[in-house]
């Protein structure tokens, strides 16, 4: 596919935040082609991204045309910044190591006329013309192969941000944030004194069928496009939570420009030193103050439409079990689980999933955890935390939230503040609702503590082997502990003597190989 988009009459402020929207777009192994005459502006423009993708607007970016090739490490990925005016030979491509910055990371290249035949078919290239203004530039944007609807994306968001800017404010600087593990997008928008969050959500087409010919995210219900985060947001919001205001919209093409709430997640929290009790103490009460604040299962939108939160069924509590087998036993086992290992396992967790399905409905916001909290101390007492990344939430038993909260995967919950913050709630609750049977609530707990941690260990091994992403095994400890504290429940008991026969403690803490 190849996309063409032409921009006239741009200031300097202008041309950088184009670079700065192109930089969050950018990926490893992309290259970047600027053409123009002499002074036309190409380095300004390739400076603009470099510092982009470095995250520093003031980074020291100097000309590559003496030594040709100028190489950085930014945050992202390796990235080349080329100049190719003093070349003779194309060959020389091959010698300033062009191939291999295409094959670690991205590459930026002015005057790429000089060995054209050597550029990659998949490309962007950017034509830059001085104009008649004098300090204004025209700039076309061409994107051929993988950039052509990554050049349709960048116009839809250049278009929506030139809307929803409060008092009709341009960019001041646009700045990538790390996402979470979906295909959305984030920056932070610097505009009119304050900053925003820009989400960036196209609507996904579905995965590859993986049962009864439905894709996963079908199966557990996962948000295919921004309508289900309004809903929940909104719903949040007038419930007193702070989750992020929405400052402006477009459902068609799923942007958001949102209240931007800070860098203090719950992790950061801790670096400086705020107590864990003090948080996660904050997390629980919030999640107490829901139950007292119900949302509808039908939830408005803007648009005068409705969302329905979905429920849990047994092939999504199911298909998320089995990752233990699909993953993890292949890895410490050196063999794939035998049929009649996968159907022993089905077979004792299908009363615990009967119980669970059987619970009534309450609120699940489904990743109420640490990397999705924000500390807000500047804010009153029960908006202290702020909420983010709730667009797959469900209507399922509140039990749910506060096992994400008390044994987050990815911050130890030590085992006594579990047990004292579970105790809080449930003496709360117990106070405030005359019929809470707190027997039940505990069960439906380690049930789910358990589905969620047996599906944890699975997931860090796939997403090493399938993805190639080593970092979440730090993880597996911890989620082992996790899951033998659920195990420890007397309802449990048959499947805590099927994990101990099969995963004994030295299984459970082979080290994987990366």
């Amino acid at each position: 596919m190849t996309s063409a988009w032409h921009l006239a009459g741009l200031d300097t402020a202008d041309v950088e935040r184009l670079a700065e929207l192109i930089a969050l777009k950018l990926k490893a192994g992309d290259a970047v082609l600027l053409r123009g005459d002499l002074g036309a502006g190409k380095t300004t423009l390739a400076r603009a991204l470099i510092r982009a993708l470095l995250a520093d607007a003031d980074a020291e970016v100097p000309s590559p045309t003496f030594p040709i090739v100028q190489p950085y490490s930014t945050p992202r990925f390796d990235v080349g910044h080329f100049d190719l005016y003093r070349i003779g030979d194309p060959g020389e491509l091959i010698e300033v190591g062009f191939e291999e910055a295409l094959a670690g990371g991205a590459a930026i290249v002015e005057w790429p006329d000089r060995a054209e035949d050597d550029m990659p078919d998949d490309r962007l290239e950017i034509a830059i013309d001085a104009g008649t203004t004098p300090s204004l530039r025209n700039l076309t944007f061409t994107g051929l192969g993988s950039w052509g609807p990554r050049i349709e994306r960048i116009r839809l968001i250049h278009g929506f941000l030139a809307h929803a800017l409060p008092q009709g404010g341009k960019p001041g600087r646009i700045a990538y944030l790390q996402g979470d593990a979906s295909a959305r997008a984030y920056a932070r928008v610097h505009a009119s004194g304050a900053t925003f969050v820009l989400m960036d959500a196209p609507r996904m087409p579905d995965g590859p069928p993986v049962l009864n010919g439905l894709p996963y995210s079908r199966i557990a219900h996962l948000a295919e496009d921004v309508r289900p985060f309004v809903a929940v947001g909104m719903a949040l919001a007038a419930a007193g939570v702070s989750a992020p205001a929405i400052h402006a919209s477009d459902l068609e093409h799923g942007l958001l420009l949102l209240e931007d709430l800070g860098d203090l997640s719950f992790g950061r929290a801790l670096e400086v030193g705020v107590p864990q009790g003090r948080l996660w103490g904050a997390a629980v009460d919030l999640l107490i103050k829901l139950r007292r604040s119900p949302l509808p299962r039908a939830l408005p939108l803007p648009d005068g439409s409705t969302y329905r939160l979905p429920r849990f069924d047994r092939a999504a509590l199911g298909i998320e079990i089995d990752l233990i087998l699909d993953w993890y036993w292949p890895e410490v086992k050196g063999a794939p689980a035998p049929d009649a290992i996968r159907t022993e396992l089905r077979d004792l967790w299908a009363p615990v999933l009967d119980r669970l399905l059987a619970e009534p409905p309450g609120l699940f916001l489904r990743d109420f955890h640490s990397p999705n909290l924000f500390w807000l101390p500047a804010r009153p007492p029960g908006a202290q935390v702020g909420v983010i990344d709730f667009q797959d939430a469900l209507a399922e038993p509140w039990a749910l939230d506060l096992v994400s909260l008390l044994q987050d995967a990815r911050i130890d919950v030590p085992a006594d503040l579990e047990t004292v913050e579970r105790e809080r709630y449930l003496s709360e609750v117990s106070r405030l609702e005359y019929d809470f049977d707190r027997e039940r609530f505990l069960a439906t707990y380690a049930a789910f503590g358990a589905q969620r941690n047996t599906r944890l260990i699975g997931l860090w091994v796939r997403l090493l082997r399938r993805d190639g992403k080593p970092g979440y095994l730090r993880h597996m400890s911890r989620t082992w502990d996790y899951l033998a504290r659920n195990l420890a429940h007397p309802d449990l008991a048959p499947l805590k003597a099927w994990y101990e026969h099969h995963f004994p403690d030295p299984l459970r803490r082979t080290p994987i190989r990366i």
